[in-house]
């Protein structure tokens, strides 16, 4: 089963957030975020994040995991809800497939 490697950008932000803005990217080789070329990681979106993301770098369609109308590229937010609810907001990220890991 082939490996990909994941950019995961920040699309958008909704409310404040205290780690990310638009243009900020995570990237995934794999198993592991390397972290030489990627944004510190918050761990309330990355564990949201996680159980599609897997499927995705793993090369299940972005299409077939109802996250996207392409094949390598789609959506997913973090769980904070911001305003009334939290002081939060929530942190829209696009994910978008470009490789296959050698």
């Amino acid at each position: 089963m082939p490996l990909y490697r994941v950019k995961i950008r920040v699309k958008e932000v909704r409310g404040f957030c205290p780690l990310y803005k638009p243009g900020d990217e995570i990237v995934l080789n794999g198993y592991y975020i390397d972290t030489k070329k990627s944004a510190p990681v918050c761990m309330h979106a990355f564990l949201a994040l996680s159980s599609l993301l897997s499927a995705f770098s793993h090369g299940a369609s972005a299409r077939d995991l109802g996250i996207g109308e392409k094949d390598d590229v789609g959506y997913l937010q973090c769980p904070d809800p911001g305003p009334p609810h939290t002081k939060g907001g929530t942190v829209l990220f696009e994910l978008i497939r470009e490789g296959v890991i050698k």
